[in-house]
């Protein structure tokens, strides 16, 4: 048993549609890694049952796993936007949510997110970006503005797979984007912020 295992299996279980979810998405999609996974899943669904956020903005949607653990920590009157850019998994996503009983809190936007965003007259408590790694900044200053003071934001694949601790490719514009993102962040004096080594890297944020 490794530690990833280990730490697993000391912790809940998945529900049984997010872990059908889980199966699904590992025979059905071209990168199944994509998805948040068991463990990290569960810190988020606890993450918000702690923090009990009314208004979450996902971006980065892909079968629908992230929105539904999120889902499952906020409250009945709670309401989740979750974009993605691939039209061609809208049925599926959809699918998903209906099968939940946490579904109904979940609105699904097909679109460019940095659009998209512009869209919601919304002020959230939660954000979750886990989508384009060349965008992240983006995303990040799109966001930040629509979250309310002491708000948070969860920023997915911070470590990518410990390539940030490498000699970089200059080809590998994805490994640049995330560490020039992860320079700013350290340094952006409106937040406080931790990096956690979970799964891929979690950075976690609040807005002051």
């Amino acid at each position: 048993m490794n530690l990833d295992e280990y730490i697993t299996n000391h912790s809940d279980k998945e529900p049984e549609n997010l872990a059908r979810l889980n199966r699904e998405t590992h025979l059905r999609m071209l990168n199944p890694r994509m998805l948040s996974g068991h463990f990290q899943g569960r810190v988020m669904a606890l993450f918000c049952h702690m923090i009990r956020p009314k208004r979450v903005l996902e971006i980065g949607t892909f079968t629908g796993y992230s929105a539904l653990c999120m889902a499952e920590g906020m409250p009945e009157d709670g309401i989740l936007h979750t974009i993605d850019c691939d039209d061609e998994l809208e049925d599926y996503i959809l699918k998903n949510f209906a099968d939940s009983v946490h579904g109904h809190k979940i609105r699904l936007h097909i679109g460019d997110a940095l659009k998209e965003i512009e869209k919601l007259d919304e002020i959230f408590d939660l954000a979750f970006i886990d989508a384009d790694k060349l965008e992240y900044k983006a995303y990040y200053e799109a966001v930040l503005p629509k979250l309310r003071t002491g708000g948070f934001i969860l920023v997915d694949n911070t470590l990518w797979d410990e390539k940030v601790l490498k000699t970089v490719d200059p080809k590998d514009k994805d490994t640049i984007a995330i560490m020039a993102f992860n320079e700013f962040v350290a340094a952006d004096n409106r937040i406080e912020k931790v990096l956690l080594p979970i799964r891929d890297g979690l950075t976690l944020i609040r807005k002051k």
